[in-house]
């Protein structure tokens, strides 16, 4: 039989959700952020380019920052709420683990 997640409760999760949302408002700031001051550099090193340039560079930046911030945001939400100790491994007993 499965183990109750923690985030099962409704309360539990209101409030790793809440605190997912929250670092990813400060990860959004940091990320306008940088592509701001990578827009600049690019701007600084080579002039004025192809507008494509700004836009591929920005969004490439951007989309990659916003990526990695959710993926590990989920993960420190599955970590931190003990979602994580709720799965059962069925090779914990087995010889194979002990070697």
């Amino acid at each position: 039989m499965a183990k109750r997640s923690p985030l099962e409760d409704p309360e539990t999760a209101a409030h790793a959700w809440a605190r997912f949302r929250r670092m990813m408002r400060f990860m959004m700031m940091v990320t306008v952020m940088i592509v701001i001051l990578a827009m600049l550099l690019v701007y600084r090193q080579n002039g004025t380019e192809s507008v494509h340039l700004f836009i591929a560079t920005a969004l490439g930046l951007g989309f990659t920052m916003l990526l990695l911030s959710a993926l590990m945001g989920l993960v420190f939400l599955s970590s931190g709420t003990g979602h994580d100790e709720a799965v059962i491994d069925p090779l914990e007993d087995s010889d194979e683990r002990k070697r």
